[in-house]
């Protein structure tokens, strides 16, 4: 890239962090624009100053990086998870809260720089060491395309409105994000109902939260 990466990180444990500053340091392309220790002020300077990726530890005071994921899905930042979790669950809604990378701290000496440069051009991260768990998720999409295919005639909006269903949100705020009436949300939620040939008024909510952590690949 020509252009420095722009990079806040966060971690509730300032020598972690040091040591990681560190290693980011020697890249010049990368550079460190704020630093916090726990999850409320790692949003504040998200929103202050706007960076190209965030890189969050998952388990912080105040918010964790997984709620702090949350507050800024739809934003342009990208946002790498530094993590002790290699559990299945939490992997599974990190990816489908759309997390751009995931990096084990056991292997962060070696995975981050090569994470931090992958996502910033658009890509995936997973630690190699997680590979099981990536493939596994593969499969689980894979099937549930094949019981549901028309899952791939939805339109972009489409997708992206099934996502927010899936998060809990309801039309008025989908509409808010997406700069959209209410009215149309309804039409798009009426429009994915029928596609995927979900009937009943708590069908498209049952579906979308069932199938919440592999709808960011749908």
């Amino acid at each position: 890239m020509s252009e420095e990466i722009k990079l806040i990180m966060a971690d509730d444990h300032p020598i972690f962090r040091e040591g990681l500053r560190q290693i980011i340091e020697k890249d010049s392309r990368i550079k460190i624009i704020g630093e916090a220790d726990n999850g409320q002020k790692a949003l504040e300077l998200i929103e202050e100053k706007i960076p190209d990726i965030a890189l969050l530890d998952i388990d912080m005071p105040k918010l964790t990086g997984l709620e702090v994921l949350k507050k800024v899905s739809g934003t342009s930042v990208k946002i790498i998870f530094l993590t002790m979790y290699s559990e299945e669950d939490i992997f599974d809604e990190a990816m489908g809260l759309g997390v751009k990378g995931y990096v084990l701290k056991d292997s962060a000496v070696n995975d981050i720089l090569e994470c931090i440069l992958s996502v910033s051009e658009g890509n995936y991260f997973i630690s190699p060491s997680m590979s099981n768990l990536l493939l596994r998720r593969r499969k689980k999409m894979t099937d549930l395309r094949k019981s549901n295919p028309m899952l791939d005639s939805l339109t972009p909006t489409e997708k992206k409105i099934l996502r927010f269903i899936s998060q809990n949100k309801t039309s008025k705020e989908i509409a808010d994000v997406l700069f959209l009436s209410h009215r149309t949300i309804e039409n798009h939620r009426t429009n994915i109902s029928n596609k995927l040939n979900l009937k009943g008024s708590h069908s498209l909510i049952k579906f979308a939260i069932e199938n919440k952590s592999l709808l960011t690949e749908a």
